[in-house]
């Protein structure tokens, strides 16, 4: 607020303090009176040198300095502050033990409103440990503009769940995932985040939890691999890391259900209402499965089918592991890339992403990369588990929860050609002249996305988007999204649908509709990607 007041008074306009809170507002009060012509204002504070802006705080400092004491503030709850999270209702956030209203730097934030949103009724910290450039003196400083009050000196973290709570252990989670279900917990990247980076920050990653996250010791952690001839290979974590070498691979993985919530608006379908963030890409590092099985006595082929049965430690109230399989040719393929990790962007697994060993399946379906691995055996059977005999498949438009049979259909394995677009946002307004279009795209067992079509006008005519940012990659091991960009105008006054399609290197395409791929799990959700705007005039 500083320096855009200095950059007002250079270009010869005044711009009003901002109002500071004396009392508690409550959802419904209309929203103070916001800045207009911010875009003048920060033209003008971008022609602006260093020395003004240092002169008009050090002239601020001295006034501070003859300040009469500082005021008493109202005191707030974490709940309260909670309450103001949309300009509608004024938006709060805290740092530290401060509160801050911050509705009238929305629209002014450099990163954009949505970024400055994610945070609204939270605390700012976590936002911040992402984006260094905050934790500098100046920032604090154009905080303390906005301050409204302090958390009350008895607010304290919510008492941890009762003992018999199976989420009780749970670790905490970043306050910016986008929340689907907390028990057990299920959370997706914000998509104005998703492609701001190639690799997908740990903490902001999609976490697709089946039950409680287990507490595991890394100490006493065993991995049991079931050998030929009932041997068996028990290791710890440190021999998993002293034995076999490390091998490192950057993969994108996606739930099944990712995008799931565009096959809801068709028909009601079962499952969490995933929107476009069930994706993400780290680089993962570990031992390769097909080293661990050779070494506990697999050959490098089997005679017939065969498949190589995971189980996590994380358990139902029965006892039950979640489990999965892959067929035992990709298992022990030097090309699938297969791992038994133990880091994510270089970094040890977190919790919720399966601490202590993972396994990572590329190209494949999260399902079947099992967290918290606890054993590994090689059968003639796929898993027995409800999550690879009962669940994650795909099936006809016309088949209901009467006529379902599971056991008719395949389990999903390598997963269809995908893109979706990051930014604009859906409903979003936007100015006229150039637009930006950013997304994603990825495809299933190791297939290069080769394009990416994007349409102004809903799919009557098409411009190729350029790619931003990712990794070559060997013939059928293009494990990893790569993230596009398309620059185009749009006229003031229009309704612009924006729709994107990826076509990969067996030119496989995505359809165009949601309707023909519909099923009642709501799973492989590929059609276009629509995303209406408007432009403002």
């Amino acid at each position: 607020m500083l320096l855009l007041r200095a950059a007002a008074i250079a270009a010869g306009r005044r711009l009003p303090l901002p109002r500071r809170g004396c009392s508690r507002l409550t959802p419904g009060n209309p929203a103070a009176g916001g800045r207009r012509g911010a875009a003048a204002v920060l033209a003008a504070l971008l022609g602006l040198g260093a020395a003004l802006a240092y002169g008009e705080r050090r002239r601020r400092v001295a006034q501070a300095a003859q300040a009469p004491p500082s005021r008493r503030y109202p005191r707030y709850t974490r709940e309260e502050v909670g309450r103001h999270r949309s300009p509608q209702d004024r938006v709060w956030v805290t740092h530290g033990t401060d509160v801050f209203d911050v509705t009238d730097f929305v629209e002014l934030h450099p990163g954009g409103a949505e970024k400055l949103l994610l945070a609204a009724g939270g605390a700012l910290e976590p936002f911040w440990a992402l984006y260094a450039v905050h934790n500098q003196p100046h920032v604090l400083e154009l905080l303390r503009e906005f301050k409204v009050g302090e958390l009350s000196p008895d607010e304290a973290p919510p008492d941890p769940a009762a003992a018999q709570d199976p989420f009780a252990g749970d670790p905490p989670r970043h306050p910016g995932l986008r929340v689907s279900s907390r028990k057990p917990f299920n959370a997706e990247t914000p998509a104005e985040l998703l492609a701001e980076r190639f690799l997908t920050p740990n903490e902001l990653f999609f976490t697709r939890n089946h039950l409680p996250v287990p507490a595991v010791d890394p100490g006493s952690y065993r991995l049991r691999v079931e050998g030929p001839g009932g041997r068996v290979l028990s290791l710890s974590l440190s021999e998993l890391r002293s034995r076999f070498p490390k091998h490192e691979v950057t993969a994108t993985l996606q739930c099944a259900g990712n995008r799931r919530s565009e096959m809801s608006r068709v028909r009601p379908v079962k499952g969490l209402p995933w929107d476009i963030g069930a994706i993400g890409t780290a680089r993962w590092g570990g031992a390769r499965l097909r080293d661990v099985l050779l070494h506990a006595g697999f050959g490098e082929e089997r005679a017939g089918e065969w498949h190589v049965c995971f189980e996590g430690l994380d358990a139902d109230p029965g006892g039950a592991p979640y489990g999965a399989s892959i067929p035992y040719g990709r298992a022990v393929s030097a090309g699938a890339d297969v791992l038994l990790a133990y880091e994510m962007n270089g970094e040890e697994l977190p919790r919720d992403h399966g601490f202590p060993v993972r396994v990572v399946v590329p190209g494949v379906v999260g399902a079947r990369s099992v967290k918290w691995l606890g054993r590994v055996a090689v059968s003639a059977a796929e898993s027995p588990s409800h999550w690879q005999q009962n669940d994650y498949k795909g099936f006809s438009p016309c088949v209901d929860w009467d006529s379902v049979d599971y056991s008719a259909a395949p389990a999903i394995q390598e997963l269809p050609v995908q893109s979706a677009i990051t930014h604009p946002r859906p409903g979003a307004a936007v100015p006229p002249g150039e637009l930006t279009v950013k997304g994603y795209a990825w495809s299933g067992g190791g297939r290069d996305v080769v394009r990416v079509d994007v349409s102004l006008d809903g799919g009557r005519s098409w411009r190729v988007a350029r790619w931003v940012e990712g990794e070559r990659a060997a013939l059928g091991r293009a494990w990893a999204w790569k993230l596009w960009e398309l620059r185009a105008p749009v006229a003031a006054g229009a309704e612009v649908e924006i729709v994107c399609k990826a076509v990969d290197g067996s030119y496989n395409v995505q359809p165009d509709t949601v309707a023909p791929i519909w099923n009642l799990r709501g799973v492989l959700s590929n059609a276009w990607h629509r995303v209406r705007v408007t432009v403002t005039r």
